[in-house]
């Protein structure tokens, strides 16, 4: 009988043999594919280029029953377990060498109640597919940036956007969850059932079982925002950051500001002469009153000499996707993110400082904007419990060629090591890439030992250990 080898979560290869392989294959509605298999290689791709990994089987889920199948499977045999949602994950997490994947990405639908303000979201669907149906009734709730970032991994690690200042964390509007435990039990979570493993799956990551479905509250968004890009030169950025820090102290929840420091790319409302040139860019939104939200945005204007600017109403479905080309999937990516407080001159002078040396035109320096909403819920409501963090660093390696390997991952650890003292030592996970499990705990904060006790209850031999990995502590 032939076999196929399989690598077990020690790190163990076992063979298998092939019957018991088929007999899953055939158990399952949607497909399992293994290396020889005709959409293989697509499957095992994800959005980083820097992973590059072989599972030995690929299980492509079309339901929650799937879903238990190989889950049942996966821990019967104690083989490595990955998790794929949207693949979208800076770490990679979502592949393994030679173990088995959970493909989430068939499992994509989104049912909105309008009248009850909730939508009922799978894991494989991304942010664009969650805003066409929300937006589809004029309703949103607070997602990232990017269209094809996965909701599920997004949420699992917190979740913040432009709308988080008026609604908090992508967290602090989920209401329910159905998760898959370790031991294949089919769990419904919320306040009052399963609360604590509501409580964990709301920042915790994907340590606890696989969250079949979600369901978010919804709030009057749009369909039409104001949003757009101020952009000045690189010589003017330290004290425009240091007037913006000021400035965006009384802003109200509805106004947000992002700060961008980058190459400026060739974008029709900026002079040629621009183009390719380090830049500072505030990316600005605000969902009330168009006009009131030109008002309150003008004193940026003043900051510096501004090289050119696009603002407008615009719908929210289209800001939301207006960064997509600068992430578009199949570039080598390594990032490192501190969590701040405040701006000290100190941290503004080093962020623009490695601004002035970016090592391609692909890498930036963003700071995103939190504060209202998020400051006021209690760090223990949630597992995310980085409530203090008004601003959230992400130093963003981003490159085509593996020969630049070595000078980007260089330029984003001196960075992060030099801006370091000036941060508050927390970490938003989905920011972390696979090296760094000496943060976890600091990722986790105040929330790591009742997160411990989640984990030994829910996930005892750690099934789910490819994640920013909260050890059961055996």
């Amino acid at each position: 009988m032939s076999t196929i080898s399989i690598t077990q979560g020690s790190k163990n290869e076992i063979a298998m043999d092939s019957a018991t392989v088929d007999n899953l294959a055939a158990s399952l509605r949607g497909i399992l594919l293994r290396p020889h298999d005709d959409g293989y290689d697509e499957a095992r791709s994800i959005w980083n280029a820097m992973i590059d990994r072989r599972p030995a089987l690929i299980a492509r889920c079309s339901g929650v029953a799937d879903v238990r199948l190989v889950v049942d499977f996966a821990r019967k045999h104690k083989l490595l377990t990955a998790i794929h949602g949207a693949g979208h994950n800076i770490a990679g997490n979502a592949v393994c060498d030679g173990g088995i994947v959970i493909d989430l990405s068939m499992m994509r639908s989104v049912r909105v109640d309008p009248e009850a303000r909730l939508v009922q979201v799978e894991p494989g669907a991304t942010l664009g597919d969650l805003d066409h149906e929300t937006q589809s009734f004029g309703l949103a709730t607070p997602v990232g940036i990017n269209s094809t970032t996965g909701v599920a991994g997004l949420t699992l690690g917190g979740g913040f956007g432009w709308l988080s200042r008026m609604h908090g964390m992508t967290v602090d509007c989920l209401t329910a969850v159905d998760v898959v435990t370790a031991d294949g039990r089919f769990l419904h979570a919320n306040d009052k059932e399963n609360s604590d493993l509501f409580w964990a799956v709301r920042g915790g990551g994907g340590n606890f079982g696989v969250v079949t479905r979600f369901e978010f509250r919804l709030f009057p968004v749009g369909p039409e925002i104001l949003a757009g890009l101020i952009v000045l030169p690189i010589a003017d950025a330290v004290p425009a950051m240091k007037k913006y820090r000021d400035f965006v102290a009384n802003l109200p929840d509805e106004t947000n500001v992002w700060v961008v420091l980058r190459k400026a790319p060739p974008l029709p409302f900026l002079p040629e002469e621009v183009h390719g040139k380090e830049v500072l860019v505030f990316a600005v939104f605000h969902a009330g009153d168009p006009d009131e939200g030109m008002k309150a945005l003008d004193p940026l204007r003043g900051f510096g000499t501004v090289l050119g600017e696009h603002i407008g109403v615009q719908p929210f479905t289209a800001w939301q996707t207006a960064f997509d080309p600068l992430l578009t999937p199949g570039a080598r990516n390594y990032w490192k993110s501190h969590n701040f407080a405040e701006l000290k001159d100190e941290a503004i002078e080093v962020a623009v400082k490695y601004a002035r040396s970016l090592p391609t035109a692909q890498c930036e320096i963003f700071f995103g904007m939190l504060g209202g909403e998020v400051a006021r819920i209690s760090p223990d409501a949630t597992a995310y419990p980085h409530r203090d963090a008004n601003f959230v660093l992400n130093v963003h390696g981003r490159w085509d060629d593996a020969g630049d390997d070595n000078r980007c991952i260089s330029w984003a650890r001196k960075f992060f090591k030099e801006s370091a003292p000036y941060a508050t030592g927390g970490v938003y996970i989905n920011f972390m890439t696979e090296e760094e499990t000496d943060r976890v705990r600091a990722a986790f904060g105040s929330s790591y030992d009742r997160l411990v006790a989640a984990k030994k209850k829910y996930d005892p031999e750690n099934l789910f250990r490819l994640n920013q990995n909260i050890s059961p502590g055996k």
